[in-house]
Protein backbone atom coordinates (compact mmCIF):
# COMPACT_ATOMS: atom_id res chain seq x y z
CA UNK A 1 0.00 0.00 0.00
CA UNK A 2 3.00 2.69 0.63
CA UNK A 3 4.08 2.17 -3.08
CA UNK A 4 0.45 2.58 -4.08
CA UNK A 5 0.04 6.01 -1.52
CA UNK A 6 3.64 7.26 -3.44
CA UNK A 7 2.01 7.43 -6.28
CA UNK A 8 -0.09 10.66 -5.39
CA UNK A 9 2.49 13.23 -5.55
CA UNK A 10 3.82 12.67 -8.87
CA UNK A 11 0.22 12.24 -10.21
CA UNK A 12 -0.99 15.21 -8.98
CA UNK A 13 2.40 17.41 -9.75
CA UNK A 14 3.70 15.40 -13.10
CA UNK A 15 7.04 15.10 -11.19
CA UNK A 16 8.96 13.21 -8.17
CA UNK A 17 11.65 14.10 -5.87
CA UNK A 18 14.54 11.71 -5.00
CA UNK A 19 16.15 12.52 -1.99
CA UNK A 20 19.17 10.39 -0.79
CA UNK A 21 21.65 11.75 1.85
CA UNK A 22 22.06 15.40 1.43
CA UNK A 23 20.88 15.64 -2.20
CA UNK A 24 17.44 15.68 -3.69
CA UNK A 25 16.62 15.77 -7.36
CA UNK A 26 13.38 16.53 -9.08
CA UNK A 27 12.31 14.37 -12.72
CA UNK A 28 9.74 14.69 -14.85
CA UNK A 29 7.04 12.45 -13.97
CA UNK A 30 4.05 13.29 -15.94
CA UNK A 31 2.69 9.97 -16.73
CA UNK A 32 -1.01 8.03 -17.71
CA UNK A 33 -1.47 5.57 -15.22
CA UNK A 34 -3.84 2.93 -16.37
CA UNK A 35 -4.48 0.23 -13.96
CA UNK A 36 -6.75 -2.76 -13.18
CA UNK A 37 -8.56 -4.12 -9.87
CA UNK A 38 -11.03 -6.92 -9.19
CA UNK A 39 -14.08 -5.75 -7.96
CA UNK A 40 -14.11 -7.90 -5.29
CA UNK A 41 -11.14 -10.46 -3.31
CA UNK A 42 -13.36 -13.22 -5.46
CA UNK A 43 -13.64 -11.42 -8.55
CA UNK A 44 -17.84 -11.58 -8.74
CA UNK A 45 -18.97 -9.09 -7.09
CA UNK A 46 -21.95 -7.42 -9.08
CA UNK A 47 -21.07 -10.65 -11.61
CA UNK A 48 -25.47 -11.40 -12.93
CA UNK A 49 -24.06 -14.96 -13.59
CA UNK A 50 -22.35 -16.04 -10.21
CA UNK A 51 -22.87 -14.37 -7.00
CA UNK A 52 -19.60 -12.58 -4.90
CA UNK A 53 -19.52 -14.91 -1.61
CA UNK A 54 -16.86 -12.03 -0.02
CA UNK A 55 -17.50 -11.37 3.66
CA UNK A 56 -18.48 -7.76 4.40
CA UNK A 57 -15.09 -7.18 6.19
CA UNK A 58 -12.66 -8.87 3.28
CA UNK A 59 -15.01 -6.40 1.03
CA UNK A 60 -14.16 -3.33 2.82
CA UNK A 61 -10.51 -4.28 3.41
CA UNK A 62 -9.82 -5.46 -0.15
CA UNK A 63 -11.77 -1.97 -1.14
CA UNK A 64 -9.51 -0.01 1.28
CA UNK A 65 -6.31 -0.94 -0.27
CA UNK A 66 -6.95 2.25 -2.67
CA UNK A 67 -7.09 5.83 -0.31
CA UNK A 68 -9.54 7.61 -1.72
CA UNK A 69 -6.75 10.64 -1.85
CA UNK A 70 -5.35 8.32 -4.12
CA UNK A 71 -8.95 7.52 -6.33
CA UNK A 72 -8.87 11.32 -6.57
CA UNK A 73 -6.39 11.42 -8.63
CA UNK A 74 -7.64 8.87 -11.17
CA UNK A 75 -9.86 10.35 -13.69
CA UNK A 76 -11.37 7.78 -15.23
CA UNK A 77 -12.81 4.47 -13.84
CA UNK A 78 -14.63 2.20 -15.97
CA UNK A 79 -16.70 -1.06 -14.88
CA UNK A 80 -16.21 -3.62 -17.16
CA UNK A 81 -19.13 -6.28 -16.68
CA UNK A 82 -18.66 -10.00 -17.79
CA UNK A 83 -19.53 -9.69 -21.56
CA UNK A 84 -22.69 -11.90 -22.87
CA UNK A 85 -21.89 -14.85 -25.77
CA UNK A 86 -23.76 -12.75 -28.43
CA UNK A 87 -21.56 -9.91 -28.30
CA UNK A 88 -18.57 -12.27 -28.79
CA UNK A 89 -19.84 -13.27 -32.06
CA UNK A 90 -21.38 -10.04 -33.20
CA UNK A 91 -19.37 -8.35 -35.87
CA UNK A 92 -21.31 -4.33 -35.16
CA UNK A 93 -20.20 -1.29 -37.55
CA UNK A 94 -18.07 0.04 -35.13
CA UNK A 95 -16.64 3.61 -35.86
CA UNK A 96 -13.38 3.01 -37.80
CA UNK A 97 -9.70 3.81 -35.73
CA UNK A 98 -9.12 6.19 -38.68
CA UNK A 99 -12.13 7.97 -37.41
CA UNK A 100 -11.33 7.97 -33.72
CA UNK A 101 -8.23 8.97 -34.37
CA UNK A 102 -8.92 11.93 -36.63
CA UNK A 103 -11.50 13.69 -33.91
CA UNK A 104 -8.46 13.08 -30.87
CA UNK A 105 -6.13 14.96 -33.21
CA UNK A 106 -8.28 17.56 -33.45
CA UNK A 107 -9.38 17.73 -29.74
CA UNK A 108 -5.76 17.72 -28.86
CA UNK A 109 -5.10 20.39 -30.91
CA UNK A 110 -7.94 22.29 -29.57
CA UNK A 111 -6.31 21.92 -26.34
CA UNK A 112 -2.57 22.69 -27.77
CA UNK A 113 -4.65 25.80 -28.64
CA UNK A 114 -6.65 27.07 -24.91
CA UNK A 115 -3.29 26.21 -22.93
CA UNK A 116 -0.67 28.07 -25.10
CA UNK A 117 2.23 29.78 -23.35
CA UNK A 118 1.02 27.74 -19.90
CA UNK A 119 3.37 25.21 -19.60
CA UNK A 120 0.84 22.61 -20.01
CA UNK A 121 -0.58 21.05 -23.09
CA UNK A 122 -3.67 18.95 -22.75
CA UNK A 123 -6.54 19.60 -19.84
CA UNK A 124 -5.85 16.81 -17.70
CA UNK A 125 -2.29 18.83 -16.85
CA UNK A 126 -4.07 22.16 -16.21
CA UNK A 127 -4.08 23.37 -12.31
CA UNK A 128 -7.22 24.34 -10.57
CA UNK A 129 -6.44 28.31 -11.50
CA UNK A 130 -6.57 27.42 -14.84
CA UNK A 131 -9.74 25.04 -14.80
CA UNK A 132 -11.77 28.25 -13.95
CA UNK A 133 -10.11 30.42 -15.98
CA UNK A 134 -10.15 28.65 -19.20
CA UNK A 135 -13.15 26.31 -19.13
CA UNK A 136 -16.53 27.32 -19.65
CA UNK A 137 -19.40 25.98 -18.26
CA UNK A 138 -22.72 26.22 -19.31
CA UNK A 139 -25.22 27.22 -16.47
CA UNK A 140 -27.09 23.71 -16.74
CA UNK A 141 -23.37 22.26 -16.01
CA UNK A 142 -22.55 24.49 -13.25
CA UNK A 143 -25.57 23.47 -11.88
CA UNK A 144 -25.58 19.52 -12.33
CA UNK A 145 -21.81 20.27 -10.62
CA UNK A 146 -22.81 21.80 -7.59
CA UNK A 147 -25.44 19.20 -7.01
CA UNK A 148 -22.75 16.49 -7.50
CA UNK A 149 -20.48 18.06 -5.02
CA UNK A 150 -22.96 18.15 -2.27
CA UNK A 151 -24.55 14.61 -3.28
CA UNK A 152 -21.56 12.97 -3.73
CA UNK A 153 -19.16 14.48 -1.36
CA UNK A 154 -16.92 15.14 -3.76
CA UNK A 155 -13.54 16.94 -3.12
CA UNK A 156 -12.45 19.81 -4.74
CA UNK A 157 -9.82 18.09 -6.57
CA UNK A 158 -12.48 15.57 -7.68
CA UNK A 159 -14.76 19.00 -9.04
CA UNK A 160 -11.31 20.24 -11.03
CA UNK A 161 -10.92 16.46 -12.48
CA UNK A 162 -14.49 16.59 -13.65
CA UNK A 163 -14.28 19.25 -14.85
CA UNK A 164 -10.94 18.51 -16.65
CA UNK A 165 -12.96 15.53 -18.04
CA UNK A 166 -15.74 17.30 -19.58
CA UNK A 167 -13.85 19.79 -20.75
CA UNK A 168 -12.39 17.00 -23.26
CA UNK A 169 -15.74 15.04 -23.80
CA UNK A 170 -16.78 18.79 -25.39
CA UNK A 171 -13.39 18.97 -27.21
CA UNK A 172 -13.82 15.48 -28.93
CA UNK A 173 -17.68 16.98 -29.65
CA UNK A 174 -16.16 20.05 -31.23
CA UNK A 175 -17.96 22.18 -28.67
CA UNK A 176 -16.66 24.96 -27.01
CA UNK A 177 -18.90 25.43 -24.20
CA UNK A 178 -19.08 22.75 -21.81
CA UNK A 179 -23.07 21.22 -21.16
CA UNK A 180 -24.65 19.06 -18.24
CA UNK A 181 -24.22 16.28 -20.51
CA UNK A 182 -20.36 16.33 -20.80
CA UNK A 183 -20.42 16.57 -16.82
CA UNK A 184 -22.61 14.01 -16.37
CA UNK A 185 -20.88 11.68 -18.54
CA UNK A 186 -17.24 12.93 -16.29
CA UNK A 187 -19.22 12.32 -13.12
CA UNK A 188 -20.44 9.00 -14.59
CA UNK A 189 -16.46 7.64 -14.63
CA UNK A 190 -15.37 8.59 -11.01
CA UNK A 191 -18.80 6.40 -9.62
CA UNK A 192 -18.24 3.12 -8.94
CA UNK A 193 -20.82 0.48 -8.47
CA UNK A 194 -20.25 0.48 -4.22
CA UNK A 195 -20.37 4.15 -4.38
CA UNK A 196 -18.33 7.18 -5.01
CA UNK A 197 -14.48 6.38 -5.19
Amino acid sequence: MAALEGLRQPLEDGEITISRALTSVTYPARIMLVAAMNPCPCGFLGDPVRPCDCPAHRLRQYMGRLSGPLLDRIDLRVEVARLKLQHHRRCGREESSAAVAARVARARSVQVARLVGSGAYANAHMSPRQVRRLCHLSPDAVDLLDRAYQRLRLSARACDRVVKVAQTIADLEGVARVRAEHVGEALSYRVRAGGVG
